[in-house]
């Protein structure tokens, strides 16, 4: 049982963890100690109350003017990895790198490996597999707009970290340098060939495979990234995934085209989600009962976080769940698989918590 000035302590983090721009409470803690940091990051993250040995890690990229506890508030990851045993890291924009809280996506000296941006998000992942037993096979990658762009980013500059990522409304690796360019390229003007676009992508790095894999999510009304970046993208990662221009399966998913690129083994490595009608945003279900509407949070019956988990086999069963470890962050929430503890102050106290919407 938990002592009363554990659970003191636990309210005192969950005050200072304050509310996300939505008003609703953050489930997100501060990532700290995570090096030399030189693209002067924030981090959040969660961690489940029950952890699996060796979890995996998701790391999610908000997009511009949001935070990550918003974006969590939207899409639901924290509650999906308190459900299913997984980690999720928050990289967060500060306003005195980016006005707008975008990530610097065009920047050559926040791109480019063992740089800025790019270096500050790899740091903080080598510091969460550190601390929390990551599998080292099982660490991906979802972002937003200009987040979606720094997803690629990380996919093409780190793609040994990566066993696959989720780029939505984003742009390809390597297309601008400066913001003009960047506005160019996010109308869909002067986008390179797909020769040019996949030797950036080889230059990125020096890796010679496995390659992760690749969805894309794009929007059809996308006023703010045209959808020929999403046809851009797939062409940057056909030719290391030794792919040709046509798919090999069109099928709908819960009312979407879905489109699929499989390898030589019959693998999925690219898979591409036209969404009619949708403009720019991420893609999400609120019926499913974890997600939220708000801005660039868009309710079009179907959830990216959702089907990106699945992709990636983070909700199969079967993995026992032990106590996360004593040296991590304390847990903003609790899991319903926890047992329950016997009747007295501390469990007075907690729900009293859960009745003012400070504890889960």
């Amino acid at each position: 049982m938990r002592s009363l000035s554990d659970t003191l302590e636990r309210l005192a983090r969950l005050k200072s963890l304050g509310r996300d721009q939505t008003g609703a409470p953050s489930h997100l803690e501060e990532l700290s100690g995570f090096g030399s940091n030189p693209g002067t990051l924030a981090a959040r993250i969660y961690v489940p109350s029950l952890l699996p040995e060796h979890p995996a890690l998701v790391v999610v990229l908000h997009g511009c003017t949001q935070t990550a506890s918003g974006y969590d508030h939207g899409t639901g990851w924290s509650k999906l990895a308190e459900r299913h045993g997984f980690v999720v890291l928050f990289p967060e924009q500060v306003r005195a790198n980016n006005g707008n809280l975008c990530f610097n996506w065009f920047l050559p000296g926040d791109t480019r490996r063992g740089q800025g941006e790019a270096h500050s998000i790899r740091q903080m992942i080598e510091t969460v597999v550190s601390r929390y037993g990551i599998d080292a096979a099982r660490i991906y990658v979802s972002g937003l707009s200009a987040g979606g762009a720094m997803a690629n980013v990380m996919l093409a500059t780190y793609p040994e970290v990566f066993a696959g990522g989720a780029i939505i409304a984003g742009l390809p690796y390597g297309v601008a340098a400066t913001v003009p360019e960047a506005f160019d390229r996010m109308r869909g003007q002067g986008l390179p060939g797909a020769a040019a676009l996949q030797s950036r992508l080889r230059a990125a790095s020096t890796h010679q495979g496995p390659w992760p894999t690749i969805s894309v999510w794009q929007g059809t009304e996308d006023n703010t990234v045209a959808a020929a970046n999403a046809q851009a993208i797939i062409d940057q990662w056909r030719a290391v995934h030794e792919v040709g221009s046509r798919p090999d399966v069109d099928e709908m998913v819960d009312g979407q085209s879905k489109t699929v690129w499989k390898d030589a083994r019959g693998r999925q490595v690219i898979e591409y989600y036209s969404i009619a009608g949708m403009g720019h945003g991420t893609p999400i279900d609120p019926a499913l009962g974890d997600e939220n509407a708000a801005p660039y949070l868009l309710d079009v019956g179907i959830s990216s976080t959702l089907h990106s988990a699945r992709s990636w086999g983070l909700l199969g069963e079967g993995e026992e769940p032990r106590q996360a470890k004593s040296d991590g962050p304390t847990r903003a929430s609790t899991s319903s698989r926890q047992a329950k503890e016997p009747e007295g102050i501390q469990q007075i106290i907690e729900n009293a918590l859960r009745m003012a919407g400070l504890m889960r």
